[in-house]
């Protein structure tokens, strides 16, 4: 029950950052500034906390055995944060979340039942493709209800 506490309160910082990103979008006129001094910030409190706790660095051959797919958290993390601060103030902050989690509740359902990227295999069950349907309702229960 911790690690689901966890992983809502994670969700209520990608709400939190969506409605913040879109607030500075309207403050500086423009949503790439805002997504850039949002992924600014990520980037000097990513260093702080790395000066702070000084894992090892990770070997050379680590870097190298990395297959291309692993490094492209970067580049969707920026999608996601100039999505939010573009779409939230169309959408609403609600119906920008729902859509968020839609997308990553489906998406999700296909890298567990084929087990891409290194994700443990997990069939698509009718009950897991039922919990999709309602998560996708929701959504536009949200948005036009």
């Amino acid at each position: 029950m911790l690690w689901i506490l966890l992983a809502a309160a994670a969700g209520a910082c990608l709400a939190l950052q969506a409605a913040a990103n879109a607030s500075l979008r309207g403050n500086l006129s423009d949503v790439r500034y805002a997504a850039f001094f949002s992924i600014c910030g990520t980037i000097l409190t990513a260093t702080m906390v790395m000066l702070a706790i000084r894992p090892p660095f990770p070997s050379a051959a680590a870097f190298r055995s990395a297959p291309w797919w692993n490094w492209i958290g970067g580049p969707l993390g920026a999608l996601i944060v100039l999505s939010g601060a573009f779409l939230t103030p169309k959408l609403g902050a609600a119906a920008f979340m729902a859509a968020v989690v839609a997308g990553q509740v489906v998406c999700s359902l296909l890298l567990d039942h084929f087990g891409w990227m290194d994700v443990a295999r997990q069939e698509l069950s009718p009950g897991r493709a039922f919990g999709a349907v309602l998560v996708v309702s929701g959504v536009l229960a949200v948005r036009y209800l």
